[in-house]
């Protein structure tokens, strides 16, 4: 037996079901119970061979109350289920599940209580779903409890707030509650409920001062107050997040600075939720997390770590063999097509610089002969694209095209005027080897030193150590050659790497003002300072910190292996 939740759509009623043929039942008793609940004993069905669709063996009349309900609201929730499977004896199923379910509380408060219980002695949610007969979804339903305020809840408990109510509260923040709880204590207001609520919450309402995290002396724009002076508004919402960013932004600075080791900032309207996190404190690696409602409030949850992070600092307290796991970093600086871009961006930039340090490469190769590479076979560098982007950015690449030329130069020497060959690994047999070695004698030293270059480039391996080094040591400019295209910003997606750059180019006062700004947002605005839009002085030459010679990062995360490359060599090059 699996649980899931269901939509109503996908589900029917099944001919083996004892009242499938009889009209539609009376639900004048278990109806009121949907409405304030929802279904909460799972329906008994089973695949009725059509893909995701189901038929109910047990459970007819909770179907028919949901789907009325549905229709009452406009919208209808998946139902819990219970599926059979083969060999799954149906009375038995139903029994089990009736048992599992009287042994919940009778209310959802109670279970609240119950589960928070069992989640603080270590149980996980699908220990307790697996407990009761509940779907997960449930589980987690009655977990967002918690987010309510005390009040809230034993009015809910009291059946004096319905089931839809409490589950859009729970997404409120504390301040929206303690608005919501006052007009509900108020018996000359209007409190918003069901949907009148969710549009209360999300809706385009003016932002209260009350919200702000700076000081409203400092806002520059205008205020509106109501008649009595009690409440005041910000007339210019963009403004307003302008100025909160920039708060946000300092207060997360603060953090940083008091020796949190880290603060995460939640997207807009991301809610946190406590059951999910153990309380961990600043000096046993506990971090901060900042929210930012969409009304503008900012709630800072500090000393938290997910449950998995904090038993990862157990394991590792207690000298448990997990090393390996807790060295893990938790998200890579960048993804894979960010470093192939990279690495292969880089890798153009050196091998075209070394064309002009004929001695340089004669070195290299000698390098090559003694110690050895994974390319001294000899082969050409593959410089494989990760994807259509990535190929399409290095095959613009004035890097590129610079070698290309020289190459085509090698190539006519050796008399090979094929413009698109390379001039290593085509070579089948000794006679091709003899018939290179007899071309190679009738020319310069100048020559063969030409096309020497062009061999030592073709071998370098694209994103290792040897192009950090060579990079390092011919002071390679990469502003020369690459310029930030669209293959960039299509793999830029880290929302903290986007603020930092914004700040290189724009400025912290900048990229603090659009701290919680998604990275599409920011991106655009890096765009407009480059290429001098929309009122955004140009930029003309930027380097991210990943294009640099020496290589920089931009967090402490790891999972950068261009970085990890260049501090092994940097110590072989200090004394000179």
């Amino acid at each position: 037996m699996q649980l899931a939740h269901i939509p109503i759509d996908k589900l029917n009623i099944s001919a083996a079901n004892m009242r499938h043929a009889k009209r539609a039942p009376d639900l004048s008793d278990i109806l009121p119970s949907v409405r304030a609940r929802g279904v909460l004993v799972p329906l008994l069905v089973r695949p009725n061979g059509t893909p995701e669709s189901f038929e109910i063996v047990a459970g007819r009349r909770r179907y028919f109350a949901a789907k009325s309900l549905a229709e009452e609201r406009g919208e209808g929730e998946p139902l819990p289920c219970a599926i059979m499977e083969d060999g799954d004896d149906a009375d038995a199923l139903e029994a089990s599940l009736i048992e599992n379910i009287a042994r919940l509380d009778p209310d959802e408060v109670s279970q609240w209580e119950t589960f928070s219980r069992l989640i603080r002695e270590g149980r996980t949610i699908a220990d307790i779903a697996a407990t009761f007969g509940i779907t997960e979804l449930m589980v987690k339903r009655s977990l967002a409890l918690g987010d309510l305020l005390p009040k809230i809840r034993e009015a809910y408990r009291r059946e004096e707030i319905d089931a839809e109510t409490a589950r859009y509260l729970t997404m409120a923040s504390k301040a929206q509650q303690k608005d919501w709880l006052a007009l509900y204590a108020d018996p000359e207001q209007y409190a918003p409920r069901g949907y009148q609520l969710k549009q209360w919450l999300f809706g385009g309402q003016s932002i209260s001062t009350k919200v702000a995290l700076f000081a409203i002396e400092d806002y520059p724009g205008l205020i509106v107050s109501d008649l009595f002076g009690e409440e005041s508004y910000f007339a210019d919402a963009d403004l307003f997040w302008l100025k909160q960013n920039e708060a946000i932004a300092a207060r997360r600075d603060a953090y940083l600075e008091a020796g949190w080791s880290d603060v995460r900032l939640l997207e807009p309207g991301q809610h946190f939720h406590s059951w999910d996190h153990e309380k961990t404190p600043k000096k046993k690696g506990g971090k901060v997390v900042i929210t930012v409602s969409h009304r503008g409030e900012v709630e800072c949850h500090e000393g938290w770590l997910s449950r998995k992070e904090a038993r990862r600092a157990r394991d590792q307290s207690e000298g448990s063999d997990q090393e390996e796991a807790t060295a893990k970093p938790s998200r890579p600086e960048l993804s894979g097509p960010m470093q192939n871009y990279v690495d292969l961006h880089r890798h153009a930039a050196v091998r075209a610089a070394m064309l002009d340090h004929p001695g340089t490469a004669l070195r290299l190769m000698v390098a090559h002969a003694i110690a050895g590479s994974s390319l001294w076979q000899v082969r050409c560098e593959p410089q494989r694209a990760a994807n259509e982007t990535v190929a399409a950015s290095l095959a613009a690449c004035k890097a590129e095209a610079a070698f290309a030329e020289k190459r085509r130069a090698a190539l006519a020497l050796l008399g090979q005027p094929d413009e698109d060959a390379a001039v290593v690994g085509r070579y089948g047999d000794g006679y091709d080897t003899a018939h290179v070695f007899a071309r190679l004698l009738t020319l310069s030293d100048g020559d063969v030193m030409r096309v020497l270059t062009i061999v030592m480039a073709e071998t370098l391996e694209a994103g290792s150590a040897v192009i950090e080094a060579l990079g390092h040591h011919s002071k390679v400019d990469m502003a020369a050659c690459w310029q930030a295209d669209d293959g960039f910003f299509e793999l830029l997606r880290d929302k903290e790497i986007a603020n930092a750059m914004l700040a290189e180019i724009g400025g912290k006062h900048v990229a603090d003002g659009n701290v919680s700004e998604k990275v599409k947002t920011q991106k655009k605005i890096i765009r407009d300072f480059l290429a001098g839009e929309n009122g955004r002085e140009q930029v003309e030459t930027w380097l991210p910190r990943w294009m640099k010679f020496p290589v920089e990062s931009y967090t402490a995360r790891g999972g950068f292996r261009t970085a990890d490359q260049w501090a092994r060599v940097q110590p072989l090059f200090a004394a000179q």
